[in-house]
């Protein structure tokens, strides 16, 4: 298995919050993100390591 396709542990989001509101992050697998609802952020999974940076993350709308 290459780095690229490690999948993500969900066990983690019970230590990890969105860097942007300290909010909770939930994990979207179809996108392979992890999204922030209450800061409208949708942070990218590379190589199964959550990259929890405010400039790589995307926006996403509101609902």
């Amino acid at each position: 298995m290459s780095a690229d396709t490690k999948i993500f542990d969900p066990r983690m989001l019970e230590a990890l919050v969105c860097p942007q509101c300290q909010g909770r992050l939930t994990y979207d697998a179809q996108n392979n993100e992890l999204v922030s609802k209450a800061a409208h952020l949708a942070y990218p999974i590379r190589g199964g390591i959550p990259v929890l940076l405010i400039d790589e993350a995307r926006t996403i709308e509101k609902p």
